[in-house]
């Protein structure tokens, strides 16, 4: 009989990248679930607004996340730059506090952001220097599920705080730190890197960079198209709302995204261990698609809910397998360039996702983007059945 090992033999280093990232999405989560309502009903913006200060900070930061991982590798040190990254997220979280213009919220976002591309390459290159390929699914769908833990967690703690405060946004911002800087205590003294320092290496030399191969290049272009449709979840939280859910309460669809993520990283890891990892990626494209017409055409709460909890079904089966499925195809020595250049093509094609899906919705109509999103998913998914024996 087939049995899922609960977390058997991961090494420790995983754990703490999963509670790291579970205390930071929990403060990233409060905020998160709130900002495009205090943008639109307290600074007086847009979709438009939401789209572009999205894809600004999004963009942006892909430029960070390509040299973290190159530093990363040059150096054979990866610690510093996690700490690096988490530690300027967390300094940032006042900023949304104090915001009183769209301007300030851009540079609350373009700091936050900043921080995760310094931190996202190196992090996901410390879980693979620790873990087996034969493991990689299972290492990669705990952290994500430790993740999603947190990111289930913030909603609800800002469900409560505006319940509790009376919808006071800045409070929420406030509180939200707490969680921010233990993560990155955390990070300080609980990862215990190889003290083993080799010579620097330059990774961008065509040598090492010629080590990438097709089946990388393939998935690099896979992820880069599938991303030009996946708009920021602003617009989901704004679905909600166009359907009636109360402001309070937009808060509770990343909690019904996030446990259904949660539940399904790990065991989708463990799985594609097993069995591969590309019918599961698939299935979560197509799932995917499905869940955006839902969006679409949606006309009830009820409905809306549902798609949450498909929409982190989607998540758990293919976000963490994409990395896993990285980390197989490029050596030790480029590990964080490759992640890296994955990380910056897709934060590059943030800007022009978000910024088409604010117009489509307000220039043509509120289902446009969705619409958009799972035509490309759709394209996507027929690329990588298109290449999957160069894959395997």
């Amino acid at each position: 009989m087939f049995k899922i090992p609960i977390g058997q033999k991961i090494h420790h280093n995983v754990w703490i990248l999963g509670f790291v990232s579970l205390l930071t999405d929990t403060a990233s989560k409060i905020i998160q679930s709130l900002l495009p309502l205090f943008l639109v009903s307290v600074l007086g913006g847009n979709l438009i607004t939401v789209g572009t200060i999205e894809g600004i900070a999004e963009s942006t930061s892909a430029i960070f996340k390509v040299f973290s991982g190159v530093l990363s590798d040059y150096w054979g040190r990866r610690k510093e730059l996690a700490i690096a990254g988490y530690g300027l997220s967390a300094l940032v979280i006042p900023v949304f506090a104090l915001a009183n213009s769209p301007v300030w919220v851009l540079i609350g976002r373009f700091g936050d952001r900043v921080g995760k591309g310094i931190r996202v390459a190196p992090r996901n290159a410390l879980v693979a220097d620790v873990t087996p390929p034969e493991k990689r699914g299972a290492a990669y769908g705990l952290r994500q599920s430790l993740d999603t833990l947190g990111a289930s967690a913030g909603p609800l703690i800002a469900v409560a705080l505006m319940y509790t405060s009376g919808q006071n946004f800045r409070a929420c911002f406030w509180l939200a730190t707490i969680p921010g800087l233990l993560a990155v205590l955390l990070l300080v003294l609980g990862i215990k890197e190889s003290s083993t320092r080799r010579s620097p290496q330059n990774p961008l030399q065509w040598r090492a960079l010629a080590s990438l191969d097709r089946g990388y290049w393939i998935l690099f272009a896979v992820t880069l198209l599938f991303d030009l449709g996946n708009s920021s979840d602003a617009f989901l939280l704004l679905r909600g709302q166009q359907l009636g859910i109360e402001n309070t309460f937009i808060p509770l669809s990343f909690v019904v995204m996030n446990f259904t993520y949660f539940l399904s990283a790990y065991p989708a890891g463990v799985i594609s261990d097993r069995l591969g990892r590309f019918g599961l990626i698939i299935a979560g494209f197509l799932l995917y698609a499905l869940v955006y017409l839902g969006f679409a055409y949606a006309r009830t709460q009820a409905q809306i809910w549902s798609l949450f909890a498909f929409y982190g079904l989607y998540q758990g089966m293919s976000k963490g397998l994409l990395l896993a499925a990285v980390s197989d195809r490029v050596p030790v020595n480029v590990r964080g360039t490759a992640f890296g250049m994955i990380a910056l093509a897709t934060g590059v094609i943030l800007f022009p996702a978000n910024l088409i899906a604010g117009l489509l919705w307000e220039q043509v109509n509120y289902q446009a983007p969705f619409i958009f999103g799972s035509i490309l998913a759709i394209a996507a998914t027929f690329l990588l059945v298109l290449e999957l024996r160069n894959l395997d």
